[in-house]
Parts: structure tokens; C-alpha cells; sequence
């Protein structure tokens, strides 16, 4: 009698072999393959698709640490807070601004951690509304952009109202207007969904938001450096991003914010710093906010964390986010046909929409043994990460990640539940 487990593995075996030749096609005509070799290998790991939780290191990053430590820091000195690093917030920002975000210079800082920063400008936003007293949040966002909200509203007798979307598709400005009301002050939300990888119609969104007469802000850590976006055109008024993931800041690298330009001077964050003093030497009595974007600084910025993302904004400029979003669909097509293959006969569920213009740059996927097959292919070299309760993100940053590394590590997925 056959074997249907054998069976099986056989079919899937012929099946493989058919995406590992459209793999070495799609990878062959990729036009940004230079960049893969611009990352450091990382020696046991043989399918890296967690770009979109924390990105790869460059090559060249160890040697521009230690050039840092050697000569800015250790030769320079205290003087290189006047030759370089005083205007280095801005400055990144503004580089940030140029590759990734579609703004004009002077609306974008680095600064602190996403935390902070969304507290800061939520609290802002909050104020900047007043006789408003209401927060409008999806109720399955990040749980950081959640624990603030509910924070907030706590510290200052605000209410939050929550979106309930659909899962896979997520907010729409549909959904969106339905909770908004005369009492809304600030709309919270996340341009992909860090779950499904659902993309938010931004420009819509932002437009039903601002009509109702209040601000909105765009959590930008899972888009900013995958998904092109213009948030000077679209009108969006706040965004706040990590740096860490397409951007390849490096564990712990500080987030950044956008404040549209009309809101500067007019908006007040709530954390009084030295750094955001309209003269930052002066050592005043009483605190007088610049009127500029570094009125959302407050202490002295980690200048080290901002080294290493400085060389991957370059290779972004260089690639061009257009190009960057077109590989990320390639990606994660191809990834939804290997799903399709190779993991779908297994039982496992797709949680991302088939749909790429709604999606980020990153699928998720679904199956009761997600969390020890997840341990599973740690210890193997394949790293992808797992989201409670049975999903497994699969994360493809366009520069570091082949379609055949896309492969190696859906046939490992395959391969553990067989």
C-alpha cells in the first residue's frame, strides 16, 4: 500500500523544483541583485526572512563604526558636536525625508524610540484639538501605538474608539469614518499592518480624516524604506517610523518623526528638553521651545545608533524606492506562489490578501504548529518570525533577500510539517 505522507513529499518535491527554476529566473533578471552582496553574511543562516522585524548589517558598517570611534569620537572629540553631530537629527532626517518618504527638508528629525516619539506626538496632537477629546486607533495595531493611546487618554481623561477591520484587508477609509466624530482629535494608525502586512490606502484615508477636522498620524516602521509613499502631497499632518528594519539602523537605532510643516510652532510636544530650546545654550531660567522641527527633540540624540543607517539610505537612494517596491511585490508574489504549492496541501492558512498593491513587504502565514516549527527552524538557519497565536512572518527586504533565499526557507516551512 502507498504511502500518502510519501506521496506527498513527492509531489511536493516536483513542485519544488519548478519554483527553484522560476527562482533562478526571477533572481537573474532582478535589477537590484548588486545589493545582496553589500550585506555581511551570517554564517549558519541560510534563508534570512525577518528584514521587516530587523534588517541586515552591511559590510561596510563595522568599518565605519570603528573609523567613528577612532577619529570623530576619539580624535575629534567634544569637537565634533560643532563640526558634525549638532545638526545631525536634521540632517538624517532630511535624507530620510528625501529617500523614503516623499516630504520637502525641515519636516523630519531622528530622535528617540518609536515610544517616545508617538507619545510625544500624540500628546501633541491631543492638545492641538482642543474641545476634541477623542483618540480613534485600530484595535489590533501594534501593541506600543495601543498602550499609548490608552495612556494618554488616561493621564489627560481622553476616550479612545477603537477600528475593528477586517484582518487580512485592513483599514479602510470606510472603516474609518464610521468612528469619526465631531469629538475625534487624532486618528492613529498603521500605514502595514505588522500582522497581515495589509496596506493602508494612505491618501484616502488621510483625506476622510482630516475633512472630520482632525490630525492624523501613520505608524510608519513596517512601509518606510518598502513602500513608496508622499506624505507632503497626500497631506499627512504626523508619521513616526522605526529605523531599524528596511532602513538597517541596527538593533536599538532611534526612530523618526515627521511634523508637517504648518504644525511647527503650533504643536507642543510634551517632553521640555535643552535640545528643542529655541537657543540651546542659553541655560535659561524657563524653557522656550524652538520653532522648528527640533522642537520634538529632547535629549542629546544617540549619535552612534544613527551610524549605520546612513550607508543603507544610500544604497535606497541609489536603488530608487520605486525599484524597491516593485522587487518587494516580486517577492512577495512569489512567495504566495510557493505558499501556494508547497504549503496550502499542508493545511496551512494564508493571512495576508493575494492582492500586491495592498500589501507591504511582507506576508504571514498560518498553522497550529507555527510556534514549534518557528523554534524549529531557528535552530536550522532559517529565520523567520513567529506572531501569536499561529503565525509565521515571512519578511523580504527587497535588498538583501534573493527569491531563491524566498524558497529556501517556504521549503523548510514545508519540510518541518512534513
Amino acid at each position: 500500500m502507498n504511502d500518502p505522507l510519501e506521496e506527498q513529499r513527492e509531489a511536493t518535491q516536483v513542485l519544488a523544483g519548478d519554483l527553484t527554476a522560476e527562482a533562478a529566473r526571477l533572481d537573474a533578471a532582478d535589477p537590484l541583485a548588486a545589493h545582496l552582496d553589500a550585506f555581511a553574511e551570517a554564517p549558519g543562516v541560510s534563508a534570512y526572512l525577518d528584514g521587516n522585524s530587523l534588517g541586515r548589517p552591511l559590510k561596510e558598517t563595522p568599518d565605519k563604526v570603528a573609523a567613528f570611534i577612532r577619529h570623530d569620537w576619539g580624535t575629534r572629540l567634544i569637537r565634533s558636536w560643532d563640526e558634525q553631530w549638532m545638526d545631525l537629527p536634521v540632517r538624517l532626517g532630511d535624507r530620510i525625508a528625501e529617500v523614503a518618504l516623499g516630504a520637502a527638508p525641515g519636516q523630519t528629525i531622528v530622535a528617540d524610540s518609536t515610544s517616545v516619539l508617538l507619545y510625544k506626538l500624540m500628546r501633541a496632537a491631543l492638545a492641538g484639538r482642543p474641545g476634541r477629546s477623542e483618540i480613534v486607533i485600530e484595535a489590533g495595531n501594534f501593541p506600543t501605538d495601543r498602550f499609548i493611546a490608552a495612556g494618554i487618554a488616561a493621564e489627560v481623561g481622553a476616550t479612545v474608539r477603537w477600528i475593528e477591520p477586517d484582518p487580512i484587508i485592513g483599514v479602510t477609509a470606510e472603516d474609518v469614518a464610521a468612528v469619526l466624530s465631531e469629538q475625534t482629535a487624532l486618528v492613529v494608525l498603521s500605514h502595514v499592518d505588522y500582522r497581515s502586512g495589509a496596506l493602508a490606502d494612505m491618501p484616502s484615508v488621510t483625506k476622510t480624516v482630516k475633512d472630520a477636522g482632525a490630525l492624523m498620524l501613520w505608524d510608519l516602521c513596517h512601509s518606510a524604506g518598502v513602500v513608496p509613499m508622499q506624505l507632503d502631497e497626500w497631506g499627512v499632518d504626523i508619521a513616526v517610523g522605526c529605523t531599524y528594519k528596511y532602513l538597517g539602523g541596527g538593533p536599538g537605532s532611534p526612530a523618526f518623526a515627521y511634523l508637517r510643516a504648518e504644525h511647527q510652532g503650533v504643536l507642543r510636544q510634551p517632553i521640555h528638553g535643552w535640545w528643542s530650546a529655541a537657543d540651546i545654550f542659553a541655560m535659561g531660567p524657563e524653557y522656550a521651545p524652538v520653532g522648528d522641527i527640533r522642537q520634538l527633540l529632547s535629549g542629546t540624540p544617540p549619535v552612534m545608533s544613527m551610524l549605520a543607517m546612513q550607508d543603507m539610505l544610500d544604497h535606497l537612494a541609489d536603488a530608487g524606492i520605486t525599484a524597491v517596491r516593485a522587487k518587494s511585490i516580486s517577492l512577495t508574489d512569489f512567495a504566495v506562489r510557493a505558499y501556494d504549492e508547497l504549503l496550502a496541501p499542508l493545511g496551512v492558512r494564508l493571512l495576508s490578501t493575494r492582492s500586491a498593491a495592498h500589501r507591504g513587504g511582507h506576508i504571514t502565514i498560518g498553522h497550529p504548529d507555527f510556534q514549534q516549527v518557528t523554534q524549529q527552524l531557528w535552530g536550522e538557519g532559517v529565520i523567520p518570525d513567529f506572531r501569536f497565536p499561529d503565525g509565521i512572518r515571512l519578511g523580504l527586504s527587497p535588498l538583501s533577500t534573493s527569491h531563491a533565499e524566498t524558497l529556501r526557507g517556504i521549503v523548510a516551512v514545508r519540510d518541518a510539517l512534513l
